[in-house]
């Protein structure tokens, strides 16, 4: 007497290759074009480089002079009426 043999086919998935590692470019494309697609954009600024010594030079003349400046106390009383220090405590 014969037995029926079943025979299962199973089915294999695709060998996945390991992906190769990502440059840093293509990670920061991958990166601005998920930052786009949630409706920004990319904004550069531009700001004073403080480690110069020539600004920083620049920036202290400009103190000292505003020091000595004829509305100095004006101004801070000014300042001090506008703004909510309690922020500082």
């Amino acid at each position: 007497m014969l037995r029926e043999i079943e025979t299962e086919f199973w089915i294999m998935a695709p060998r996945v290759k390991p992906a190769r590692p990502k440059t840093a470019q293509e990670r920061m494309n991958a990166r601005r074009k998920r930052l786009r697609a949630q409706g920004l954009r990319p904004v550069q600024y531009w700001v004073p480089d403080l480690r110069n010594p020539r600004l920083r030079a620049a920036i202290r003349k400009e103190a000292a002079l505003l020091v000595h400046h004829p509305d100095n106390a004006a101004i801070d009383d000014w300042i001090d009426a506008a703004y909510d220090w309690r922020e500082w405590t």
